[in-house]
């Protein structure tokens, strides 16, 4: 089977070593794009073959083409005539450049040799790399030049450019936990609300979680919660949009008690219906099941 005409988006970013290729997949990956990098040209027709086929999913797709795979460079020109040719695919090219300067002070910062130059001098990679890909640059649809772009201000230009028309791409994910099972590794910012009152030494409480009524208003009651929720809140409004600014995609916020089961519960909750009205939140409980599990 066929996907139907224009139904699926075809980037391709190319350009110079160093210009910030890596930063703009990475920006494409956060917009919902399916990613490849460092396609070798030779196997596009093959890969367009497999985007094609109506029983994948795949509606945008974004791949990075350069000199890493060189010695199939020749064929790009070939592939890029097949993508003129696809009806059913909507093309656009990238090329990301920058200054010789700018190019060769990253080169040094990063300690990488030039995969022109390896072990020579990175200017006399860049020059050779130019003259290869100039006819390439002609043909794109977006000149990049990235010499006095900050890696975030790429990623903004880039986002603000492709996504699509409303597409919120900055979310907040809320994780209750219990510190008795670890910490998670991905959470960007951990809350610790062991000091408050636990449920779990009421005896009618203690099976129950903090998604149940009777669990929240017996940990929304206390002053101390009250004074933590406003505090909490109030610094998050006031982060939250800078984390935003700075070019993050997705924030984790960590909220753990003992078990997991019912303060960070609770107070998960309530952070992520305050959220809700200005980010994209989502919600995990990573053990609120734990300790039943325990007991099978």
């Amino acid at each position: 089977m066929k996907k139907t005409e224009q139904e699926t988006k075809l980037v391709i970013i190319t350009g110079m070593s160093g210009a910030g290729k890596t930063v703009a997949v990475q920006s494409f990956e956060d917009l919902g794009y399916y990613c490849v990098d460092n396609l070798p040209p030779a196997l596009l027709p093959k890969f367009l073959e497999l985007m094609r086929d109506a029983t994948n999913n795949i509606q945008k797709v974004a791949l990075v083409m350069d000199l890493r795979g060189r010695e199939f460079f020749d064929s790009l020109f070939e592939a890029l005539d097949v993508l003129d040719e696809s009806e059913w695919l909507e093309e656009h090219i990238i090329f990301l450049d920058a200054k010789d300067e700018s190019l060769v002070t990253r080169y040094k910062e990063t300690r990488r040799s030039h995969p022109l130059a390896v072990g020579g001098l990175p200017l006399n990679g860049i020059k050779q790399e130019r003259k290869i890909l100039d006819e390439l640059r002609g043909r794109a649809q977006r000149i990049i030049d990235t010499t006095n772009l900050k890696p975030r201000e790429l990623r903004e230009k880039i986002i603000k450019t492709y996504s699509e028309d409303k597409q919120e791409i900055f979310s907040v994910h809320m994780v209750s936990f219990g510190f008795k099972y670890g910490v998670p590794i991905d959470a960007d910012l951990v809350f610790d609300v062991r000091f408050l009152p636990n449920p779990h030494y009421v005896s009618q409480l203690q099976p129950l979680t903090g998604l149940n009524p009777e669990v929240s208003s017996y940990v929304f009651k206390w002053s101390d919660t009250q004074k933590f929720n406003e505090k909490v809140l109030d610094l998050l409004q006031f982060m939250l949009p800078q984390y935003k600014k700075e070019g993050k995609s997705q924030l984790v916020i960590a909220i753990g008690c003992t078990g997991g089961q019912h303060r960070s519960v609770a107070i998960a909750e309530y952070f992520a219906k305050k959220l809700s009205s200005n980010y994209i939140t989502h919600i995990s409980h990573r053990d609120i099941d734990k300790r039943k599990a325990h007991h099978i």
